[in-house]
């Protein structure tokens, strides 16, 4: 992308955000059965080497125009292994995304992409969490639909831009990847909850063991290529010290060069200008503060959904957190701590009384309720490591990512769910192909930035409470999106933005 270009040509503000394309009706351009042009939508894809793909393929409906990556390296290999296999032939969906994807204009640069690409309708962004905002505000403002991985944002203040802009444009269609939104566990749990055969429910306890069982944190910084490697001590004591050392020179061992045909600084965005690591890319980097916001971030739209949608919770009025220690070092940490937990204060609401959501990553679990039974497991054996608890006043749920397996404690309250009518219509399409049909007027998106943008808020402020002090409750003041007695710890809502990469 050339100097001449910068963010102000893509971004304005979202009250000038532009009208989206008109929809021509397709009796006027066929008879019966004919799929009009105008049904069919023309879709940028960015982030497509890991998640991006899985969305990309439940897309294939569409005309997929461009996809856009910083490394097709990783890209192309990816595809590879989905168009040869291990064992079989490969199915027909990816025989028909390797097709499409070789039809489609590629770019390494977005922002190339949405100058040039004047036929694009809607952008799926699954780029590491630090772009989310900055691509879909680009792409928003020219009138595009966006589908945005989770988290929807990187801080807070980026979550409430997207909002903003959304509620500008209605005429555009947004969407949150946390797929667990349209699937069928998730409804039956807000069914539930909000049959009242719970009680009143105060407290929810929500849990995931990444980034034990995924990728790392609690890791220091790797050091610059060519760093001396510190030497161990012949008879170490195995301390901290010890281990972070071994981990840095274990680092420094690497090869520091960016993969052929990576961007390293299209990659980088509006985060700091650090040298490139293998330790970041591909995956990896949900642990590093520079790129992703930690386990409550990447799982948190999956666990905390459920409740926050049952209960209509909007913004906590406190959180408190703690965790194991910050990799580098809490003055000026790089990666998230292994293990951290957090408790968000919701204020009472209508009929609804006030509730607390507790937060558990790293592996650790909530306490044991007293109407769980002994030989009851709070997680179940071979699920993914994942799970939530709402507790009420006369039961608990207890249920699985996505709301997966819902059971119900005691056999009593049990029994009585079993009874609570369907009242929630099912989406009977992927998470993709609702925001598709919603792109084209047909429905509402299932998890639109309205719903999507408050939920993410909650989970960043777990991170920015933490960044707060160990075990400090702070107030917020959600009108305001300030801390009220912690106002030091403001600047974690938002980021330090590299030139030219500010929003």
């Amino acid at each position: 992308m050339s100097d001449s270009f910068s963010r102000r040509d893509f971004v304005g503000t979202s009250a000038t955000l532009a009208m989206g394309a008109m929809i021509v009706p397709r009796h006027v351009l066929g008879g019966q059965g004919f799929r009009a042009p105008s049904d069919t939508l023309n879709i940028a894809c960015v982030g497509i080497g890991g998640m991006g793909m899985s969305n990309m393929s439940q897309m294939l409906t569409e005309n997929i125009v461009a996809v856009c990556d910083v490394d097709f390296g990783y890209v192309e290999r990816s595809l590879a292994g989905r168009l040869k296999p291990r064992e079989g032939q490969p199915t027909p969906e990816n025989v028909l995304l390797g097709e499409k994807y070789t039809k489609a204009a590629k770019y390494a640069d977005f922002r190339e992409m949405l100058a040039k690409q004047k036929d694009i309708d809607a952008v799926m962004i699954a780029t590491p969490d630090h772009l989310h905002a900055t691509i879909a505000l680009a792409a928003m403002s020219l009138g595009k639909h966006v589908y945005v991985q989770k988290p929807l944002a990187f801080s807070v203040y980026e979550a409430r831009l997207l909002q903003k802009a959304a509620a500008n444009n209605p005429t555009i269609a947004t969407q949150m990847g946390n797929q667990g939104h349209s699937m069928a566990g998730s409804h039956r749990v807000t069914e539930i909850v909000r049959s009242g055969v719970l009680g009143k429910v105060h407290d929810v306890h929500v849990w995931t063991d990444r980034p034990v069982r995924y990728w790392a944190q609690g890791i220091p910084r790797p050091r610059p290529a060519g760093a001396a490697v510190v030497n161990a001590n012949p008879r170490p004591q195995w301390n901290m010290g010890t281990v972070d050392n071994a981990v840095r020179n274990l680092m420094a061992s690497n090869d520091h060069s960016p993969p052929e045909g990576f961007n390293w600084d299209l990659y980088l965005g509006p985060a700091p200008e650090i040298p490139y690591h293998p330790a970041y890319h591909p995956f990896a980097w949900r642990g590093w503060l520079d790129f992703g916001v930690g386990a409550i971030g990447d799982m948190g739209a999956h666990l905390i959904d459920q409740a926050y949608t049952a209960l209509e919770l909007t913004y906590p009025t406190s959180i408190t957190a703690s965790s194991s220690p910050w990799g580098g070092g809490e003055k000026n940490p790089a990666t998230y701590p292994l293990a951290m937990m957090a408790q968000f204060e919701y204020p009472a609401v209508g009929k609804r009384g006030p509730v607390k959501l507790h937060w558990y990553d790293g592996g650790l679990l909530p306490p044991r309720p007293d109407m769980l039974p002994v030989d009851a497991p709070i997680s179940n054996p071979g699920s993914d490591g994942g799970g939530a608890m709402i507790v009420g006043e006369k039961g608990i749920l207890i249920h699985e990512t996505y709301g997966n397996r819902p059971r119900i404690y005691p056999e009593g309250t049990a029994k009585k769910a079993e009874q609570v009518a369907q009242s929630i219509p099912r989406i009977t399409v992927s998470h993709e192909q609702n925001w598709i049909q919603a792109s084209k007027g047909q429905t509402k998106s299932s998890s639109p930035f309205s719903q999507a943008a408050p939920l993410t808020e909650t989970m960043l402020l777990g991170i920015a409470a933490l960044r707060a002090g160990q075990g400090r409750k702070v107030l917020y003041n959600a009108e305001k999106m300030e801390f009220t007695n912690a106002p030091e710890a403001n600047q974690y809502l938002t980021r330090a933005y590299r030139k030219g990469w500010q929003l």
